[in-house]
């Protein structure tokens, strides 16, 4: 039983509306304002768990997104919205992807088989690299409600799109530690006490915000990824 719902994913960035306009684009969203300043966007469309803020951040990309996104895409596609190609892999013939840049440097990866038969949304997964991919896969899978699975023959775990999640969350392994804060993560329905209890680390409660919109609390979960927990009884980001 779930304990926690998805709700949106964050997206930091150092100029906000070039980053808007390569995303809105390369997801198929369309780009609102979302508060007074102009760098204050969010992506949208008619589904509430496609939703992606973005949140402009003074630091830039230093080193490789520990979490990034999967698009059905071609890379000519996404390269004329400003990607750039970084590493190219073919595994088989089942499985074959490129990995490219955003504007701020931010991987991703484009895979085209199925990028003219989805539709104008175009999210795959979101991928996540973990010391332990089977420990922080089972964790997500409890708040949310879903069973991890292995993927195929490789030490990769994921969780298939049910319940809130909308689209494909994958967990692969990587030698290389955490370092810096994710410039993209997550946000969920739920309450704090609950993943606290379950392992979660408290980095920034509401209580401590100066802004007095903040509705929300800053947690990490057991690998320190970041992600946000909205009350459900509260007003939405924004």
């Amino acid at each position: 039983m779930a304990d926690a719902a998805f709700k949106d994913l964050v997206i930091d960035a150092t100029h906000g509306p070039t980053l808007a306009a390569f995303w809105s684009a390369a997801l198929g969203l369309r780009a609102e304002p979302a508060g007074e300043s102009p760098t204050d966007l969010v992506l949208r469309d008619d589904v509430a768990e496609h939703t992606v803020w973005i949140n402009q951040v003074p630091e830039a990309r230093t080193v490789k997104h520990r979490v990034h996104l999967d698009l059905h895409a071609t890379v000519e596609e996404l390269t004329r919205l400003g990607a750039t190609a970084a590493a190219e892999y073919a595994g088989n013939e089942a499985d074959d992807w490129t990995v490219l840049r955003d504007p701020e440097g931010g991987e991703l990866c484009a895979f085209p088989r199925r990028a003219a038969t989805v539709g104008r949304y175009r999210l795959y997964a979101l991928v996540v690299d973990a010391a332990d991919p089977a420990s922080v896969s089972a964790w997500w899978g409890e708040r949310l409600g879903l069973e991890p699975l292995r993927y195929d023959d490789r030490p990769w775990y994921r969780l298939e799109p049910g319940g809130s999640l909308p689209w494909l969350m994958l967990f692969i392994p990587v030698p290389e530690p955490k370092t810096v804060k994710n410039r993209i993560h997550w946000d969920v329905w739920g309450e704090t006490e609950a993943f606290l209890a379950a392992g979660a680390t408290l980095l920034t409660g509401r209580e401590d915000s100066p802004d007095p919109h903040v509705w929300w609390d800053v947690l990490a979960d057991p690998e320190g990824n970041e992600f946000c927990v909205f009350r459900p009884d509260r007003p939405l980001r924004g």
